[in-house]
């Protein structure tokens, strides 16, 4: 399994490689936008090393919480279905990917969901 820097990596890369996603420093920390909705909340690292990072999850919301590595994000964005994610060495990258991609749906323009929808289906 990867590190968190390699897990950092992996995830930014699929980020950054979503349809028209680009990359702003908000707070002086990283996050991915679409438009100028953000998707993904990189951040700093936690404190122990490991990647900490915030998505947005109107469908498996519930199913995340219910992880010990999760939580809902502060700042009232946990009304909006907004999760936190404190990635362990051995953490699911595939399972964050997918995270990723649920939080990139639900704040894209329609168009690039379907554009994204022409080469992964998913959703």
């Amino acid at each position: 399994m990867p590190k968190a820097d390699d897990l950092a990596a992996a995830l930014r890369s699929f980020a950054f490689g979503l349809p028209e996603a680009w990359e702003d420093h908000p707070w002086g920390e990283s996050v991915a936008k679409v438009g100028k909705k953000v998707f993904v909340f990189f951040g700093m690292p936690d404190e122990d090393g490991t990647l900490g990072f915030s998505v947005k999850l109107p469908q498996s919301n519930d199913e995340a919480l219910s992880l010990p590595f999760t939580e809902p994000t502060g700042y009232g964005l946990d009304r909006g279905s907004w999760v936190t994610v404190h990635a362990a060495d051995d953490a699911p990258l595939d399972l964050f990917v997918a995270w990723v991609e649920e939080s990139y749906r639900a704040v894209a323009p329609r168009r690039l969901v379907a554009q994204l929808d022409e080469v992964s289906p998913a959703g």
